[in-house]
């Protein structure tokens, strides 16, 4: 399935499997801690108190981080939903899982960290958004209560299923999800950037939703051998919190996050237009958007903490491996631009990353080690103490404090390739758009393109080479889809032969027309 280990990467699997028990374990002991793995959605890294920012309100994932390792150079593998979880899951880049785009399915064969520690014995579970194909695609997770976003996810999952049992519908996003949707959707829509209160009460809000669901599992577990993770859909647009976090902050009272301009750069604009036109962002949208934002993010940390004061109640924390971390950022006016689908800028590819040990173990760190979320598999199996699998390519973060040289990240489909030392970025784009080369010490910007300085050559040609051996951007495969690849076996999981679908969508069509009836 992928390409071959390294001889290093081989010593280092050697080691894990060495130091693990041997013949794999079926029942857990307490040497396989508990593992809580918190994943949000495009929360751009310094949206975070943890993270220096003096605006937000975020106390329990605060706290978070003084108990545990926080990462300031975090990266994501691919700055979009689906095939960044595949990445984390597996521990491999996305040219190796194959699943390029929200609507593809990871490769058959590749290892997970859920189906490594279920096959060790331990329970494993995963609650609220995934993005896989098929929706309930067995990845290792024995359980899944699922509440989607994006594609047809969510006329399968439990979320919107619960929401069709109550007579309601996720209004603002269906018209932000749905092209069908989308283009006959309300003008404030338009005109606040999806920024506006959830039309949903807040014990239906996908947040709260995720939140209850992930506080019942973590209330039965035991005290040893369990994963959960739990996936938040937000902040991701639409910045739609409940009615009664909606107004939380004041926008004009709010920092610009650093990168704002004035008007968009000509070449991002050559790029992409934007899900929104970045070109009609105003300063005060922005601030609005900025203002939902936070308040999405303190509504996502309310529900953080009662999951850690449950854990604290049952006695679990200290001993439990708890990871807080996010699958892309968002650019929330960097450059002129909101949310995705540009160039990989730090805003985007940089993710807030929290790992708390067992023990407290390094606790209070503060690390500047460039590291990819491709590190989370095979440092909760080190802790778990099962050997990774043989083609992950992260580090175990506890056993490399240093980190990596560089790190690797692709985008737009594979096209784009970017090569990123702590001080110096390069984006290629292999003929498909404008490569970039960035000083990021005097430019962290990331203002001034220095690909065509000839000064700069010498750098420009290290870090392309390094590119070149990582991958070939002629021959890289195709996305994997499979519609029928195998599902997990629970109540909760619907037929794929039966008309649930249809149902669905009917309910929430004849839903959303009554909404705009009513509304005249």
């Amino acid at each position: 399935m992928a390409s071959p280990i390294t001889r290093r990467q081989f010593v280092a699997g050697a080691a894990l499997t060495l130091g693990a028990s041997g013949a794999a374990s079926t029942e857990p002991t307490d040497a396989q801690p508990n593992v809580l793995v918190i994943h949000v959605d495009q929360h751009r890294i310094d949206a975070l108190g943890a993270y220096g920012n003096t605006d937000i309100r975020t106390p329990h994932i605060d706290a978070l981080a003084a108990d545990g390792v926080r990462f300031v150079n975090s990266f994501c593998p691919y700055p979009v939903c689906t095939p960044s979880r595949y990445s984390m899951l597996s521990g491999v880049y996305v040219h190796q899982h194959r699943g390029w785009t929200n609507h593809s399915t990871l490769y058959p064969g590749t290892e997970t960290f859920p189906s490594i520690l279920r096959d060790a014995g331990y329970h494993t579970k995963a609650v609220g958004k995934m993005h896989f194909t098929p929706t309930y695609l067995d990845l290792g997770f024995q359980e899944m209560a699922l509440s989607e976003q994006n594609g047809p996810g969510r006329w399968d999952d439990d979320y919107h299923r619960e929401l069709k049992r109550h007579g309601l519908v996720d209004r603002n996003d269906l018209e932000d999800q749905l092209r069908e949707y989308r283009r006959d959707a309300r003008a404030e829509y338009w005109e606040t950037f999806g920024a506006l209160p959830s039309n949903l009460p807040d014990a239906f809000h996908s947040t709260t939703w995720v939140g209850d669901r992930a506080l019942d599992t973590i209330e039965q577990w035991t005290p040893a051998g369990n994963l959960l993770m739990a996936g938040f859909i937000k902040p991701h647009h639409p910045f739609d919190p409940p009615a009664e976090w909606a107004g939380a902050y004041d926008p004009a009272k709010l920092t610009l996050l650093p990168g704002w301009t004035d008007a968009c750069l000509p070449r991002d604009v050559a790029l992409s237009k934007g899900y929104f036109t970045n070109e009609d962002l105003t300063e005060p949208a922005l601030r609005r958007v900025m203002a939902y934002y936070y308040a999405a993010i303190e509504h996502i940390d309310h529900h953080v903490g009662r999951i850690l004061a449950a854990l604290k109640r049952k006695g679990l924390y200290d001993d439990a491996l708890i990871i807080y971390t996010s699958d892309h950022g968002d650019y929330m006016g960097f450059h002129h631009m909101i949310l995705k689908g540009n160039n990989m800028y730090d805003p985007l590819v940089k993710v807030p990353l929290i790992v708390k040990y067992p023990k407290s173990a390094h606790k209070g760190a503060v690390s500047q080690a460039l590291v990819s979320n491709l590190d989370l598999a095979p440092t909760i199996l080190a802790q778990a103490g099962r050997p990774r699998g043989p083609d992950m390519r992260g580090l175990d973060l506890a056993d490399h404090p240093n980190g990596r040289d560089v790190i690797l990240a692709e985008g737009r489909g594979g096209r784009h390739a970017m090569v990123r030392t702590k001080d110096r970025k390069l984006i290629l784009a292999h003929g498909k758009g404008e490569d970039l080369f960035f000083d990021l010490h005097d430019d962290p910007e990331e203002l001034r393109n220095r690909f065509a300085d000839p000064e700069r050559q010498t750098e420009i040609d290290a870090l392309a080479q390094t590119a070149r051996a990582w991958r070939d951007p002629d021959n890289l495969p195709k996305t994997h889809l499979d519609e029928n690849a195998p599902i997990i076996d629970q109540p909760n999981v619907p037929s794929r032969d039966d008309d649930h679908r249809d149902v669905m969508i009917a309910y929430y069509q004849e839903k959303m027309d009554g909404e705009r009836r009513a509304e005249g």
